[in-house]
This record gives structure tokens, C-alpha cells and sequence, in this order.
């Protein structure tokens, strides 16, 4: 696939504060990749970057081989070809829905317009709704439209901001999905911006994480949680905890959990001293085990339960397990450490 929007190391700032810097990026045709991180990190700025709305400071962006954006210069977003869809999905309440939809599209009848409406509002699962009024639509189908009107300009990019945070969370989930698969069905890029991992993940092939203006790291989901190349990343995706431990052999570490053999090796010496990344599907109930641990929290989601548990040292550990394995608060449970991938970090 050939390169769509690429990113070089840009820098924006809000008076005199830098927000984004030295960020590096690409997004390839039918590509979907997000930027994830926490409130602040820089990602919406970036994102507004790229539409065209904020300035850059140092660095460039290309749009299909042409720079839209450099130290003064910047093409507006009109000419960009580009399509955005708003976390407060921006509609205009004075409008129905086909006239919402119909806004960005220019130079043809009214009757072509409704047309083109009508075929984007079947598209997202919305056929029948274009006489009906943002306010008497749900969250979730106010997104939709606000999908469609991004659509029907017939962008190769449209940018994502924060476009599920105002759903509840089964929604959220089934709507991320279904956007996924238009875009994908339809050979439209895509940009998420997001905070929630689980989002970013069912989404996109790529996901940048991103950190005090910069990202940390640039991967697949699947790397991203088994292979994270800091401690901000091992932290911020997924759940888990560091345990301490101390090389015994390139791929071997002793711990608390007792010995811990990897995978692939390591280059630290012998006797490093480390610490172990354990997320909650790397311990599963043994028990058979004398490794013993003390129930002390559960989270209940359906099919599995999260576990809460304290070691002998004190330490805490996850475990996530089917819930037909239904133990109680305060219950001593044998344990299995299952970690075939080591991740560690030196102290």
C-alpha cells in the first residue's frame, strides 16, 4: 500500500508551551491507526494538525506527496480532502437528518443531494431516519449521521476524535466496530484519537502511543501488549503489575513466583536485577500449586472474573480467569504462573 499522509517531525505549541514534538508518523491507503494515550499527551492537537485547524512550528505534513503544512504555511482543511468526525458529533439541530448529512456536498440539485443521502444513511444502518431531527435520534445514531456526512464528501482520510466517548460502553463497542468495517468496505484511511485502549484496539492496525507531545511507541496491538518497549507503554496498556526479579540466565529470571523461563533472551548479565511485567492472563488457578494467594478483590465481566491477589510478600497480583472458576473474597487459591513471553525492565 502506498503512503497516504506522512508526518515529519513536527512541533506545535500553545503559546510559548510545546505540546507535540518531534512527532513522526504515516498512514498507508485502507489503512486505520490511531493515537492513544492519556488527557493531555498531545494527541488532539496532533490530530487538528493534520486537519488543517492548528499550526506547526518545525517539521512538515504530506498529504498524498504534497506538503499541506509547514513553519508558515498552512493549507486550510477545505482543501484537504480530508473529513472529521467530532466528539459532540456537531450537527445541526435546525436540520433532519438528510440535510445534515447532504451539508458538505456542493454543486449538484437538491434531488442529487438527497439521493447521495439517503445511499450514505443506508450505508451506516440509518435508512428511513432522513426526515427525523438530531434530537429525536440516540447518542449512538447521532454518530452515525455524523459518520455519514463525513462520508459523503468522499474523503481517502477521515479523522476520529474521540468520536465514542459520549456512549455507553456496549455500544461504544459495537459502533466502533461497525465503523471499522464501513471504512474498510469503502477504502477510506482513518485517524482515531483516543484514551481508551480497548477502543483503539478493535479498531485500528496500527496504534501510535502517545506521551507529553511525543509517541513512545509506533505498533500493532498485538506488540504493543506483548512486547511494549518502555515502562510508560507496559503501563498504560492493558493491566498488570511489576514484579522483582533477578536474571539466572539470558532467558531464565527468578521471582517471587518462582522461575520464569521466556521465550527469547535477554543481553543483561546474571544476577541484573529486573522488573517482571505480569498482566492477568499470565497467572491462572492451580490447585495443585503450592504456590498459594489470597483472594482480595474480584471484578466480575460476564465470562471471566479479575481477580485481585495478595501474595505472601504482600505484593498484588491480577488474574483473569473464566467465571465458572468463581472463588471468594479472603479464600487461599493455588496459583500457576503461565508467562511464555518475558517482558522486563532493569532497575
Amino acid at each position: 500500500m502506498t503512503t497516504l499522509l506522512e508526518i515529519i517531525e513536527i512541533e506545535c505549541r500553545y503559546q510559548k508551551s510545546t505540546v507535540v514534538q518531534s512527532l513522526s508518523m504515516h498512514v498507508k491507503h485502507n489503512s486505520l491507526v490511531s493515537l492513544l494515550g492519556p488527557s493531555g499527551c498531545g494527541k488532539t492537537t496532533a490530530l487538528r494538525a493534520i486537519a488543517g485547524l492548528e499550526p506547526i512550528y518545525h517539521g512538515q505534513i504530506k498529504l498524498r506527496d504534497e506538503v499541506v503544512s509547514r513553519p508558515g504555511f498552512t493549507r486550510p482543511p477545505e482543501k484537504r480532502q480530508l473529513a472529521m468526525v467530532f466528539q459532540d458529533y456537531a450537527l445541526f439541530p435546525h436540520m433532519d437528518v438528510t440535510s445534515n448529512v447532504a451539508f458538505g456536498v456542493r454543486n449538484v440539485s437538491k434531488k442529487i443531494q438527497g439521493k447521495m443521502a439517503d445511499e450514505m444513511l443506508e450505508i451506516v444502518g440509518l435508512s428511513n431516519m432522513g426526515d427525523r431531527y438530531p434530537h429525536e435520534l440516540s447518542g449512538g445514531q447521532q454518530q452515525r449521521v455524523a459518520l455519514a456526512r463525513a462520508l459523503i464528501t468522499k474523503p481517502d482520510l477521515i479523522l476520529l476524535d474521540e468520536p465514542f466517548s459520549n456512549l455507553d460502553i456496549d455500544l461504544r463497542e459495537r459502533l466502533s466496530l461497525d465503523v471499522r468495517d464501513i471504512l474498510k468496505e469503502r477504502g477510506v484511511s482513518g485517524i482515531l484519537v483516543t484514551h481508551d485502549q480497548n477502543e483503539a484496539f478493535a479498531i485500528c492496525d496500527q496504534i501510535g502511543v502517545m506521551n507529553k507531545g511525543k509517541i513512545e511507541q509506533w505498533d500493532t496491538p498485538f506488540n504493543l501488549y506483548h512486547d511494549p518497549v518502555n515502562r510508560f507503554v507496559a503501563d498504560f496498556i492493558g493491566q498488570g503489575v511489576f514484579l522483582k526479579g533477578t536474571f539466572t540466565s539470558p532467558d531464565t529470571v527468578e521471582t517471587e513466583i518462582g522461575t520464569i523461563k521466556g521465550d527469547r533472551a535477554y543481553k543483561f548479565s546474571k544476577d541484573t536485577n529486573v522488573d517482571l511485567l505480569v498482566r492477568p492472563d499470565d497467572i491462572v488457578p492451580d490447585q495443585e500449586s503450592d504456590l498459594k494467594a489470597e483472594v482480595i478483590q474480584k471484578a466480575f465481566k460476564g465470562a471471566e472474573i479479575l481477580y485481585t491477589l495478595k501474595l505472601s510478600s504482600g505484593n498484588k497480583i491480577y488474574s483473569l480467569v473464566p467465571s465458572h472458576q468463581n472463588y471468594e473474597i479472603g479464600e487461599l487459591i493455588g496459583i500457576k504462573p503461565v508467562l511464555e513471553h518475558l517482558v522486563t525492565f532493569q532497575q
